[in-house]
């Protein structure tokens, strides 16, 4: 920090001068012409939602396929900064990602994102890299939440948000921010990493039970029970009839959210509970139930009473045609390979995909394993979440200080 603090004082000790968005950039909507999107392949590529929501820098060797007829549309280029147009809440709007590292010619980006692109004799003032991160403090979290309008599905108003303001310190303080920056990145992607093996063991015996095209999953007791029980083989049955919809009333208005009420309320990221909501008619769904971000392709189990914080979750419980543990069906439902689709359409795919569906007793045994299994992953990895928790505040801590400056 020092020596940023001298860089400072030394080359702007009047401060740092703040630009609107429309003084150094312009602005460009994400293509809405394609057709057969999210194909396994096409004439061209295109940059999805998710690759800006999910990354801080854009991931260029995860494209998605597409097909277009016409050719004559704006393509990104390197240094380009993307943003997500809309989404259930607030805070997920203008969520930013730069496109950091050399990307192909000709490609474009999908109609649920938008973009700016630094104007060319601004171009040498702005580092690569610096956007990703200046486009994620408090400071420019607080600019966006003036320019998001909506009341149900929200978005951002694309004129008023190019009111917007940046700081632009001079070259030689954003090198050494993005350097400090950049090493917390790295030491979390590390973590991650870590996490993430831990996860694919897990994943690799879940799949291994989970699947009887063998005829046997390798465990002796349920190979066993399955040779009793049904000799010639599981019958495996479409999700749509194993599973229906919960008779649950509909999702909770963002007004009746508290930091403590009746009922917590769930939304589509179910990584965390969104609030709670007084809202006595509020009809909570059957417990336990499974529920599914139709955008985002998270899967939950959930065995407490909740309500729905937005539309875009859907709450599926037994639909009462089969013998089943519900749990079995959220296993089997982890397994699911859900391909990228546009928004809103994950369900319509995935509820044509079969699953197995042994007996009950067989169900059970592959829970009970399952659910040990799980516990003892958690336990050897219980301590990376934590560090990567920690280590992401600091980050935020450090980027938020990094980038506040006395204006000019």
């Amino acid at each position: 920090m020092s020596k940023i603090d001298e860089l400072l004082e030394k080359l702007c000790p009047d401060g740092v001068e703040y630009f609107r968005l429309s003084e150094i950039s312009t602005q460009y909507a994400g293509f809405s012409g394609a057709k057969d999107k999210w194909a396994e392949n096409g004439n061209c590529q295109f940059i999805d939602y998710l690759n800006v929501f999910k990354n801080i820098k854009v991931n260029v060797k995860d494209l998605k396929f597409a097909t277009i007829d016409n050719f004559n549309k704006t393509t990104v280029k390197r240094g380009d900064v993307l943003f997500t147009a809309a989404s259930e809440t607030p805070d997920e709007c203008a969520i930013s990602s730069e496109i950091e590292d050399e990307i192909s010619e000709g490609i474009f980006i999908d109609d649920h994102l938008f973009a700016i692109r630094f104007n060319q004799d601004f171009r040498s003032r702005i580092k690569i890299g610096f956007a990703k991160y200046v486009f994620r403090t408090e400071h420019f979290r607080t600019e966006v939440s003036k320019v998001v309008r909506g009341v149900t599905r929200f978005y951002v108003s694309k004129k008023d948000f190019m009111k917007s303001t940046v700081p632009v310190p001079p070259l030689e303080v954003q090198n050494e921010i993005v350097r400090i920056l950049d090493n917390f990145t790295e030491l979390e992607a590390e973590l991650e990493a870590e996490l993430e093996a831990r996860t694919k063991q897990y994943e690799y015996y879940r799949n291994k039970l989970l699947d009887f095209s063998t005829g046997s999953v390798g465990v002796p007791r349920i190979d066993k029970m399955l040779s009793e029980m049904c000799p010639n083989g599981v019958d495996y049955h479409e999700l749509e009839k194993v599973l229906k919809v919960s008779n649950a009333s509909n999702t909770v208005s963002k007004k009746l959210y508290n930091e403590t009420g009746l009922y917590p309320i769930i939304d589509q990221s179910m990584s965390l509970i969104a609030g709670y909501s007084n809202d006595s008619t509020a009809i909570p769904p059957i417990i336990p139930c499974i529920v599914f971000g139709d955008h985002t392709r998270i899967v939950k189990y959930i065995e407490e009473v909740f309500v729905q914080g937005d539309s875009g979750t859907k709450v599926f419980v037994s639909s009462g045609k089969f013998n089943l543990n519900l749990k079995y069906v959220y296993y089997s439902f982890l397994n699911l390979d859900i391909p990228s689709r546009g928004y809103n359409r994950h369900w319509s795919i995935v509820k044509n995909i079969t699953i197995p569906i042994p007996p009950l007793e067989v169900q059970n045994e592959i829970v009970r394993i399952l659910d040990n299994f799980s516990e003892y992953t958690l336990s050897i990895s219980q301590g990376l979440p934590a560090e990567i928790t920690a280590r992401r505040k600091q980050y935020e801590y450090y980027r938020n200080k990094l980038l506040t400056f006395d204006k000019e």
